[in-house]
C-alpha cells in the first residue's frame, strides 16, 4: 500500500502551486462568499500530500477570526486516503491553535465533496443561494453546469467543531 506523508507548504513550493492550482482550478484565485471573498491560494498556508516523491495532494486554508477556513483541497489519487491526512493535518493546526471551528464553502454540485466532508465529521450549516453566479463575475472561468451536469449556482457552507 502507498504510504501518504504530509508536510506544510513551503516557500520553494509556490511555483509548483500556482501551476497546480491553474490546472486543477483555471487560477490560483478562489472566489467564495457571493464574491465577498477572494483568496490567492497560491500564497495561503497549508499542506501537500506526497506518494513517494509525487505531491498527491493539496489543502489551503486561511485564519479569520479565531476559526480557521478550508479554502482548496484536491486530491489526484481518489480513494487512498490523501484528502483525509490534509484534513486531519488542517484540524490539527485549528486544535493546536486554540480554534473551535473549521469550516470551507464547496458548491451545489460537488456530491463528492459533501459525502467526502460528511462522513468525516463536517455538518451542512447554510445554502448561499445563487452565491455562485456572483462569484463568477469576479472569476469567469467558473462553469455554468459542474460534476454530472448539475448547473453550478449555489455554494454550501460546512463545518466541524472541535473538541478542546
Amino acid at each position: 500500500m502507498n504510504e501518504i506523508r504530509v508536510r506544510a507548504l513551503v516557500e520553494s513550493d509556490r511555483l509548483w502551486l500556482g501551476g497546480f492550482l491553474r490546472e486543477h482550478w483555471g487560477s490560483p484565485q478562489m472566489v467564495y462568499g457571493c464574491g465577498q471573498q477572494v483568496f490567492a491560494c497560491d500564497e495561503l498556508p497549508g499542506f501537500v500530500a506526497f506518494c513517494g516523491e509525487e505531491p498527491v495532494g493539496l489543502v489551503t486554508y486561511a485564519i479569520a477570526d479565531g476559526q480557521l477556513q478550508v479554502v482548496s483541497l484536491d486530491s489526484v489519487r481518489e480513494g487512498i486516503g490523501v484528502g483525509t491526512a490534509l484534513m486531519l493535518a488542517v484540524e490539527r493546526v485549528a486544535r493546536d491553535s486554540g480554534m473551535e471551528r473549521v469550516w470551507l464553502l464547496t458548491t451545489n454540485d460537488n456530491l463528492n465533496a459533501l459525502r467526502f466532508y460528511q462522513k468525516r465529521g463536517y455538518e451542512l450549516v447554510a445554502v448561499h443561494r445563487n452565491a455562485v453566479e456572483q462569484a463568477r463575475r469576479i472569476k469567469p472561468q467558473i462553469p455554468a453546469v459542474g460534476s454530472d451536469g448539475i448547473p453550478l449556482r449555489d455554494e454550501i457552507e460546512l463545518e466541524k467543531r472541535l473538541s478542546p
